[in-house]
């Protein structure tokens, strides 16, 4: 038997055919496999192996061992080298990451959401004990906005501080107690873990409380809280321990590893530094980084990784000090970031030589090697796509204007221009959605481009920043933007002043597509979301026997198709025939029986291939955050990534290779929306350096609340969290215990407690609704007309100033849709306003009072086409959404004109009486109708006239859904 073989740890056999997480503790100095419990005892050692998919179906490696805060130094260093060995045995290609207690990499902890729970003990070790099955009460300290650090600490009320989340978890309730001076996000992750723990030593039976700093209630949770402490009392100060010493990023150093002592490479770090036969050191302060090449052998890795943890224990560096080793070819981004050169599109070599090594052995040994040389079936799936039946319209970019594109023209894109796309579409039953993206041609000008984006980010503001927007480059066409357009046909030439004075300039030919050129199609696809025609060179050296060709020679049209094209290929191009040229009578020419006509318009038989166009490799999708550090662009992976990742106070960005996003949370400032592109770009920039990216790729802004199916498929998504308002924590807290569950923040401010709100808002209804007569209430106030009590007047105003009043520590409600406290402190004053000036209503038998008090806009409601015009900022754009958003209490009496009460399948003529002309009633009337509700403009109009402008009775109109009705009354310019 080979040394090789003797090496392979029988623990380690059969290891990584299969995807997931495989863990082995040390006993004895060697592995032990365990199953994937999420326990890890203070007192041992682990190694932990990740199995995931990476190009082409291959599999990726990490490597992970984890040393407990009371381990052994012995086992610590049995559980590097078996991560060595066990490197060996997926052959040599696998990246390494030591573990330290308490200071676990994000990458490790995301492998065990929502977090690890270190246990006291170890089979090793002399204080070895189980885990006690009585209850204990424990006190944690919650850290970490998407993964969590939870650390146990003294159940002492010197062990709580301003800064931290903390979790007191006892038998028969968990509090969460939030710093005054905590961060939101990392309030909600630990509400994630209170679950995990309600679930897993409670049997999901227990109470659940939240209480804030600074807050005291004897009668409440609070009160509770304070009492297993012995009693209130201030709280100290955060004190710093070893544990939370990090050292920062400081500028890389390279040292080559020579007899195992690390000497200094000197000059700009560059991949070329890494020498093949060598193994190096990269020290950037907080992290340690350890490289091989793939000629070392497993005796040369050991004894460098030995002089990396020398290395490190010599500068007497703190225990969160990270320490990874990379293979030569299978560098991470984080590596390659930290060179000021590295080639594009640097391949992995020698992968399946690795692999190949790896089964021989293995099958040496007995071992089953099913999965570990075959690559992972191609998925050729549809991928979701964008609901069809929309509207849709497209604009041309010339100079500072755009032009629209007749219906004809739609799916005809010239090389040399820019277009803007505009698509609404109905997702179910939710609102309008939009598709809003730029597509730039593969000769288009700078400055077209440039104004085709302004116009677009103009027109989104207009639409209050809903659209998913994106820039699309000619040649890289996503395939829901394909699938709006049957067929797509990319010409040469363009249209646009810019690109023809461009022409003319540099001395070109300009060679617009025209009906009577000669011109050549490559037809490409066969489904909706890949089948685009695209004009090439008309010469015979492009044709391929895979494909269909259209070949115009001014009006003859002939129809190309290679012996091993497709059927649906055939009726595809004559499809594309009809588009350009409709009418046209196509001639047949199949491979092998062209006529001397057919190539002498191609300038003569030349010979051409018979390949197959290869598809771009599918890769996994990978999120990131995002920083600028010292003016450099940096990010960070979020690892595994849910949807809970995406926390409304952040920007992230969604790299699947083949398209990017950039994720805008609600809560992110007005400015960083605007930049939201400029961060993509950024990325993209970066990403092409290191990771072979495109630098065309499809680029997408996707804002919070309007995310479409082709980004959600990335993730297991639930539209119900996507409904949830409020903050980070205010989210989670409703998802987890209902919206009804009361949750603290002092972090919006100064807001009301849900008493005092009550208060006000019981005060406020019932000096609305109140009526004489009725028992418990005052009579009508004849002085001023109205049904309201002075003393009711009264009592809403102490309401609503005790609620302004209210001290930072009192509770606030459940999240609620519409926002902020200041938005409902604001609705609470429009509302008491109205109280208190209210005049004695006209009584009309088919208007409520409370509809009838509304005040009519401001100004009217735009048009559908308003937005081509409009300009401003988003955030005037989301004002105006709020204020048409908010309820008929917040603004004041005054109408002329009863309002319609109709609903969605009422009768108008049973709601309203009053009749207007249709004149009158448009938007943009000459002679407009005031005091009326603009949002139900068709109500106004006669039995006839609505007959007649709408081809249906009043009755059915209403019966029809939403968005239906919308959509006629924008046809109607009654929208």
């Amino acid at each position: 038997m080979s040394s090789a073989a003797k090496a392979l740890d029988q623990a380690f056999q059969g290891v990584g055919q299969r995807l997931g997480t495989e863990i082995w503790r040390i006993e004895n100095f060697q592995p032990v496999p365990l199953s994937k419990s999420g326990k890890f005892y203070m007192g041992d050692s682990y190694i932990v192996l990740q199995t995931t998919p990476g190009k082409g179906g291959a599999y990726l490696y990490d490597i992970h061992f984890w040393i407990g805060k009371d381990t052994s130094q012995d086992e610590a260093g049995t559980a590097a080298i078996k991560t060595v060995e066990l490197d060996a045995v997926l052959g040599g290609r696998a990246v390494q990451h030591r573990e330290i207690q308490g200071h676990e990499s994000d990458k490790f902890l995301s492998y065990f959401k929502p977090c690890i729970i270190p246990l006291e003990g170890g089979v090793a070790s002399g204080f070895t004990k189980p885990e006690e099955e009585q209850f204990e009460t424990r006190l944690y300290v919650c850290r970490g906005k998407r993964v969590v650090r939870l650390k146990q600490v003294p159940f002492a009320r010197s062990s709580l501080n301003h800064d931290d989340v903390f979790i007191l978890d006892t038998e028969t309730k968990i509090y969460q107690f939030n710093g005054a001076n905590s961060n939101i996000q990392e309030r909600a992750k630990a509400l994630e873990v209170i679950q995990f723990l309600k679930e897993k030593y409670h049997e999901g039976t227990c109470d659940v409380a939240i209480v804030d700093d600074g807050k005291l209630d004897t009668e409440s949770d609070s009160g509770e809280f304070w009492v297993l402490f012995g009693g209130f009392a201030p709280i100290g100060k955060k004190v710093t321990s070893e544990d939370d010493i990090v050292l920062e990023t400081t500028s890389p150093k390279l040292y080559s590893i020579i007899d195992g002592e690390p000497k200094i490479v000197d000059g700009e770090l560059s991949k070329g530094m890494l020498e093949n036969n060598n193994c190096y050191l990269l020290d950037c302060g907080a992290e340690v980084f350890v490289w091989v090449s793939r000629v070392t052998q497993v005796e040369e890795r050991k004894a460098a990784s030995q002089a990396a943890e020398e290395f490190v224990a010599s500068q007497s560096r703190p225990k969160s000090t990270r320490m990874t080793w990379i293979i030569q070819g299978y560098e991470t981004r984080s590596f390659k970031s930290k060179f000021d050169f590295w080639p594009a599109g640097s391949a992995a070599p020698g992968a399946e030589e690795g692999r190949g090594k790896v089964a021989a052995l293995l099958k040496q040994q007995g071992v089953g090697i099913k999965g570990m040389t075959k690559s992972a079936p191609v998925n050729e799936e549809v991928p979701p796509l964008l609901e069809a039946g929309g509207k849709m319209e497209v604009w041309c970019i010339n100079g500072s204007a755009k032009t629209p594109l007749p219906k004809e023209d739609i799916g005809k894109y010239y090389s040399g221009d820019c277009y803007i796309i505009l698509y609404t579409h109905h997702s179910g039953d939710r609102k309008e959605d939009y598709f809003l993206c730029c597509w730039f041609g593969k000769d288009s000008i700078e400055e077209d481009q440039r104004m085709a984006a302004r116009l677009a980010n103009t027109m989104s503001n207009s639409l209050k920043g809903r659209p998913v927007q994106g820039h699309i480059f000619q040649g890289k066409e996503p395939p829901q933007f394909v699938a709006l357009f049957q067929p797509m046909v990319l010409l040469k030439g363009g249209l646009s002043t810019g690109y023809k004075t461009y022409i003319e300039e540099q001395g070109l030919t300009d060679e617009t597509y025209t009906t009577e050129c000669i011109a050549l199609f490559q037809i490409s696809g066969t489904s909706s979301h890949t089948n685009k025609a695209v004009q090439v060179d008309a010469v015979a050296s492009l044709l391929n026997s895979m494909e269909c060709f259209l070949l115009q020679t001014g009006s003859s049209v002939f129809n190309w198709h290679g012996n091993q094209s497709t059927y649906e290929h055939q009726q595809l191009a004559a499809k594309i025939a009809e588009f350009l040229k409709p009418g046209v009578a196509l001639k047949h020419a199949k491979e092998g029986t062209e006529s001397s006509a057919f190539w002498f318009a191609l300038g003569g038989k030349q010979s051409y291939t018979s390949k197959k166009v290869s598809q771009e490799i599918v890769r996994d999708p990978h999120l990131f955050t995002y920083s600028i550090n010292k003016g450099k662009f940096e990010v960070e992976e979020v690892y595994n990534f849910s949807q809970d990742d995406l926390l409304t106070e952040d920007i992230l960005i969604l790299d699947s290779h083949a398209e990017v996003f950039v994720w805008v949370g609600q809560s992110v400032n007005s400015k960083e929306k605007q930049d939201a592109f400029e961060i993509g770009k950024k990325y993209i920039e970066m990403a092409v350096s290191m990771e072979g990216l495109s630098p065309n790729v499809p680029l997408y802004k996707v804002t919070e609340g309007n995310e479409p199916s082709f980004f959600t498929a990335f993730f297991s998504w639930d539209p119900t969290k996507a409904m949830v308002q409020g903050n980070s924590f205010q989210k989670k807290a409703a998802l987890l215990f209902g919206v009804g569950h009361a949750v603290e923040d002092k972090s919006s401010g100064n807001q009301g407690g849900p008493t005092q709100r009550a208060s006000a808002l019981a005060a406020l209804n019932s000096a609305f609704n109140s009526t004489s007569g009725k028992p418990g209430q005052p009579s009508q106030d004849r002085s001023n007309g109205s049904t309201q009590g002075p003393t009711q007047r009264a009592a809403a105003l102490a309401a609503l100033s005790s609620a302004f009043s209210s001290s930072p520590g009192t509770k606030t409600p459940p999240p609620k849709p519409s926002g902020t406290g200041g938005s409902q402190r604001a609705a609470a004053v429009a509302a008491l306003s109205s109280v208190l000036t209210a005049e004695k209503p006209k009584k009309s038998p088919d208007v409520s009072p409370t509809r009838s008090s509304r005040s009519p806009p401001s100004e009217e409601v735009k048009s559908e086409n308003a937005y081509s015009e409009a300009d401003g900022s988003e955030e005037v754009a989301e004002a105006k959404e709020t204020e048409e958003a908010a309820p008929a209490s917040e603004s004041t009496e005054g109408d002329s004109q009863p309002k319609p009460e109709i609903d969605q399948g009422d009768s108008a003529s049973e709601s309203i009486q009053s009749t207007f002309s249709y004149d009158q009633l448009k938007v943009h009337s000459e002679n407009p109708v005031t005091g009326i509700d603009f949002k139900r403009r068709e109500a106004y109009l006669s039995e006839d006239e609505f007959q007649t402008i709408f081809g249906m009775t009043k009755e059915d109109f209403y019966k029809l859904p939403k968005w239906k009705q919308d959509m006629q009354k924008k046809k109607s310019d009654l929208f």
